[in-house]
Protein backbone atom coordinates (compact mmCIF):
# COMPACT_ATOMS: atom_id res chain seq x y z
CA UNK A 1 0.00 0.00 0.00
CA UNK A 2 1.45 3.37 -1.00
CA UNK A 3 1.86 6.13 1.56
CA UNK A 4 -0.84 8.80 1.06
CA UNK A 5 -0.10 12.51 0.89
CA UNK A 6 -0.81 14.66 3.95
CA UNK A 7 -4.16 15.96 2.65
CA UNK A 8 -5.18 12.52 1.41
CA UNK A 9 -4.24 11.00 4.78
CA UNK A 10 -6.44 13.56 6.55
CA UNK A 11 -9.39 12.72 4.27
CA UNK A 12 -8.85 9.01 4.84
CA UNK A 13 -8.59 9.56 8.59
CA UNK A 14 -11.94 11.35 8.59
CA UNK A 15 -13.56 8.54 6.63
CA UNK A 16 -12.17 5.68 8.70
CA UNK A 17 -12.84 7.45 12.01
CA UNK A 18 -16.53 7.56 11.08
CA UNK A 19 -16.46 3.85 10.20
CA UNK A 20 -14.76 2.87 13.45
CA UNK A 21 -17.14 5.12 15.41
CA UNK A 22 -20.13 3.41 13.76
CA UNK A 23 -18.70 -0.04 14.58
CA UNK A 24 -18.23 1.01 18.23
CA UNK A 25 -21.76 2.40 18.46
CA UNK A 26 -23.25 -0.75 16.91
CA UNK A 27 -21.31 -3.05 19.21
CA UNK A 28 -19.14 -4.61 16.50
CA UNK A 29 -16.09 -3.24 18.31
CA UNK A 30 -16.94 -3.88 21.93
CA UNK A 31 -16.02 -1.91 25.07
CA UNK A 32 -12.49 -2.74 26.17
CA UNK A 33 -11.49 -4.34 22.86
CA UNK A 34 -7.84 -3.86 21.96
CA UNK A 35 -7.54 -2.01 18.65
CA UNK A 36 -4.64 -3.65 16.83
CA UNK A 37 -3.53 -1.37 14.01
CA UNK A 38 -2.53 -4.27 11.75
CA UNK A 39 -5.97 -5.86 12.00
CA UNK A 40 -7.75 -2.51 11.63
CA UNK A 41 -5.63 -1.64 8.61
CA UNK A 42 -6.79 -4.78 6.85
CA UNK A 43 -10.38 -4.38 8.00
CA UNK A 44 -10.72 -0.81 6.74
CA UNK A 45 -8.12 -1.03 3.96
CA UNK A 46 -6.09 1.89 5.24
CA UNK A 47 -2.41 2.55 5.96
CA UNK A 48 -0.91 3.25 9.36
CA UNK A 49 -0.60 7.06 9.23
CA UNK A 50 -4.28 7.94 8.57
CA UNK A 51 -5.38 5.05 10.81
CA UNK A 52 -3.46 6.38 13.79
CA UNK A 53 -4.82 9.86 13.11
CA UNK A 54 -8.35 8.42 13.06
CA UNK A 55 -7.79 6.63 16.36
CA UNK A 56 -6.35 9.79 17.92
CA UNK A 57 -9.46 11.72 16.87
CA UNK A 58 -11.69 9.08 18.41
CA UNK A 59 -9.60 9.23 21.60
CA UNK A 60 -10.22 12.99 21.81
CA UNK A 61 -13.99 12.40 21.70
CA UNK A 62 -14.02 9.56 24.23
CA UNK A 63 -14.80 6.62 21.96
CA UNK A 64 -11.26 5.26 22.16
CA UNK A 65 -8.63 5.28 24.91
CA UNK A 66 -4.96 5.84 24.06
CA UNK A 67 -2.65 3.86 26.31
CA UNK A 68 1.01 4.85 26.77
CA UNK A 69 3.21 2.58 24.66
CA UNK A 70 0.32 0.13 24.31
CA UNK A 71 -1.76 1.54 21.47
CA UNK A 72 -5.52 2.01 21.60
CA UNK A 73 -8.59 0.25 22.93
CA UNK A 74 -12.34 0.87 22.81
CA UNK A 75 -13.45 2.93 25.81
CA UNK A 76 -15.28 1.02 28.51
CA UNK A 77 -18.89 1.77 29.39
CA UNK A 78 -20.37 1.94 32.86
CA UNK A 79 -23.57 2.78 34.68
CA UNK A 80 -21.81 5.67 36.42
CA UNK A 81 -20.69 7.18 33.12
CA UNK A 82 -24.11 6.76 31.52
CA UNK A 83 -25.85 8.48 34.43
CA UNK A 84 -23.29 11.29 34.38
CA UNK A 85 -23.65 11.77 30.61
CA UNK A 86 -27.45 11.77 30.89
CA UNK A 87 -27.56 14.31 33.72
CA UNK A 88 -25.09 16.59 31.96
CA UNK A 89 -26.81 16.27 28.60
CA UNK A 90 -30.17 17.16 30.14
CA UNK A 91 -28.65 20.21 31.83
CA UNK A 92 -26.94 21.42 28.64
CA UNK A 93 -29.65 20.64 26.11
CA UNK A 94 -32.54 22.07 28.10
CA UNK A 95 -30.76 25.43 28.24
CA UNK A 96 -29.82 25.21 24.57
CA UNK A 97 -33.41 24.33 23.65
CA UNK A 98 -34.78 27.29 25.60
CA UNK A 99 -32.42 29.61 23.76
CA UNK A 100 -33.22 28.00 20.43
CA UNK A 101 -36.93 28.47 20.98
CA UNK A 102 -36.36 32.07 22.05
CA UNK A 103 -34.37 32.99 18.93
CA UNK A 104 -35.77 30.56 16.35
CA UNK A 105 -37.71 32.05 13.44
CA UNK A 106 -39.98 30.61 10.75
CA UNK A 107 -36.99 29.35 8.77
CA UNK A 108 -35.78 27.45 11.83
CA UNK A 109 -39.26 25.98 12.34
CA UNK A 110 -39.32 24.87 8.70
CA UNK A 111 -35.95 23.11 8.98
CA UNK A 112 -37.07 21.44 12.21
CA UNK A 113 -40.30 20.18 10.64
CA UNK A 114 -38.35 18.85 7.65
CA UNK A 115 -35.88 17.06 9.93
CA UNK A 116 -38.74 15.45 11.84
CA UNK A 117 -40.48 14.42 8.61
CA UNK A 118 -37.33 12.66 7.37
CA UNK A 119 -36.92 10.87 10.69
CA UNK A 120 -40.56 9.77 10.85
CA UNK A 121 -40.40 8.30 7.34
CA UNK A 122 -37.38 6.08 7.97
CA UNK A 123 -37.29 2.54 9.32
CA UNK A 124 -35.73 2.56 12.76
CA UNK A 125 -34.63 -1.03 13.37
CA UNK A 126 -32.42 -3.24 11.24
CA UNK A 127 -33.90 -6.46 9.86
CA UNK A 128 -32.36 -8.44 12.73
CA UNK A 129 -34.01 -6.06 15.28
CA UNK A 130 -30.63 -5.88 17.00
CA UNK A 131 -29.68 -2.33 16.11
CA UNK A 132 -30.61 0.89 14.36
CA UNK A 133 -30.46 1.47 10.63
CA UNK A 134 -27.68 3.93 9.67
CA UNK A 135 -30.23 6.13 7.88
CA UNK A 136 -32.43 6.44 10.96
CA UNK A 137 -29.44 7.02 13.23
CA UNK A 138 -28.27 9.90 11.01
CA UNK A 139 -31.75 11.42 10.75
CA UNK A 140 -32.20 11.11 14.52
CA UNK A 141 -29.02 13.08 15.16
CA UNK A 142 -30.12 15.69 12.61
CA UNK A 143 -33.50 16.10 14.32
CA UNK A 144 -31.92 16.70 17.71
CA UNK A 145 -29.42 19.10 16.12
CA UNK A 146 -32.31 20.96 14.46
CA UNK A 147 -34.05 21.40 17.80
CA UNK A 148 -31.07 23.38 19.09
CA UNK A 149 -30.00 25.01 15.82
CA UNK A 150 -31.24 28.51 16.72
CA UNK A 151 -29.38 28.57 20.06
CA UNK A 152 -27.14 31.63 20.27
CA UNK A 153 -24.31 29.90 22.18
CA UNK A 154 -21.64 28.07 20.18
CA UNK A 155 -20.25 26.53 23.36
CA UNK A 156 -23.61 25.08 24.37
CA UNK A 157 -24.02 23.61 20.88
CA UNK A 158 -20.49 22.21 20.93
CA UNK A 159 -21.00 20.53 24.30
CA UNK A 160 -24.41 19.23 23.25
CA UNK A 161 -22.88 17.66 20.15
CA UNK A 162 -20.13 15.97 22.15
CA UNK A 163 -22.59 14.54 24.66
CA UNK A 164 -24.91 13.41 21.87
CA UNK A 165 -22.03 11.44 20.36
CA UNK A 166 -21.32 9.74 23.66
CA UNK A 167 -24.99 8.89 24.17
CA UNK A 168 -24.93 7.11 20.81
CA UNK A 169 -22.66 4.45 22.34
CA UNK A 170 -25.40 3.55 24.79
CA UNK A 171 -28.35 3.90 22.40
CA UNK A 172 -27.45 0.56 20.82
CA UNK A 173 -27.82 -1.03 24.25
CA UNK A 174 -31.19 0.63 24.76
CA UNK A 175 -32.46 -1.02 21.57
CA UNK A 176 -31.44 -4.42 22.86
CA UNK A 177 -32.99 -3.64 26.24
CA UNK A 178 -36.29 -2.66 24.64
CA UNK A 179 -36.30 -5.80 22.47
CA UNK A 180 -35.07 -8.55 24.76
CA UNK A 181 -35.90 -9.31 28.38
CA UNK A 182 -33.11 -10.33 30.72
CA UNK A 183 -33.22 -13.89 32.05
CA UNK A 184 -36.09 -14.18 34.49
CA UNK A 185 -37.14 -10.56 33.98
CA UNK A 186 -40.51 -9.24 32.92
CA UNK A 187 -40.84 -8.25 29.26
CA UNK A 188 -39.46 -4.76 28.59
CA UNK A 189 -41.97 -1.92 28.43
CA UNK A 190 -43.12 -0.86 24.98
CA UNK A 191 -41.62 2.39 23.79
CA UNK A 192 -43.03 4.61 21.05
CA UNK A 193 -40.01 6.66 20.00
CA UNK A 194 -41.93 8.25 17.13
CA UNK A 195 -44.60 9.52 19.56
CA UNK A 196 -41.90 10.93 21.84
CA UNK A 197 -40.40 12.90 18.94
CA UNK A 198 -43.85 14.07 17.76
CA UNK A 199 -44.81 15.39 21.20
CA UNK A 200 -41.47 17.14 21.50
CA UNK A 201 -41.90 18.76 18.09
CA UNK A 202 -45.44 19.90 18.92
CA UNK A 203 -44.34 21.50 22.20
CA UNK A 204 -41.49 23.33 20.47
CA UNK A 205 -43.72 24.64 17.68
CA UNK A 206 -46.26 25.75 20.30
CA UNK A 207 -43.38 27.66 21.93
CA UNK A 208 -44.11 25.93 25.24
CA UNK A 209 -40.56 25.90 26.59
CA UNK A 210 -41.36 24.24 29.92
CA UNK A 211 -43.30 21.43 28.26
CA UNK A 212 -40.61 20.95 25.61
CA UNK A 213 -37.82 20.78 28.18
CA UNK A 214 -39.81 18.32 30.28
CA UNK A 215 -40.35 16.06 27.26
CA UNK A 216 -36.70 16.29 26.27
CA UNK A 217 -35.63 15.25 29.76
CA UNK A 218 -38.09 12.33 29.76
CA UNK A 219 -36.87 11.27 26.30
CA UNK A 220 -33.25 11.07 27.48
CA UNK A 221 -34.13 9.42 30.78
CA UNK A 222 -36.18 6.71 29.06
CA UNK A 223 -33.17 5.67 27.00
CA UNK A 224 -30.99 5.60 30.11
CA UNK A 225 -33.49 3.58 32.11
CA UNK A 226 -33.73 0.96 29.35
CA UNK A 227 -29.95 0.54 29.33
CA UNK A 228 -29.75 0.40 33.12
CA UNK A 229 -32.49 -2.23 33.12
CA UNK A 230 -30.40 -4.92 31.39
CA UNK A 231 -26.86 -3.76 30.70
CA UNK A 232 -25.52 -3.15 34.23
Amino acid sequence: MTTPSSSAATTLATSVSLKIRADIINGILRPGDKLHTSALGKRYDISLVPLREALSRLASTGFVVAEDQRGFRVAEISAEELLDITRTRIFIEKEALRRSMLHGDVAWESELIAAHHRLARLRMLRDDKDGLTPEWEKAHAQFHEALLAACDSKWLLSMAGMLRDQTARYRHLSIRASTYAADGAAPPPKRDVHAEHQMLLDAVLDRNAERACQLLEEHFNTTTQLVMRTAF
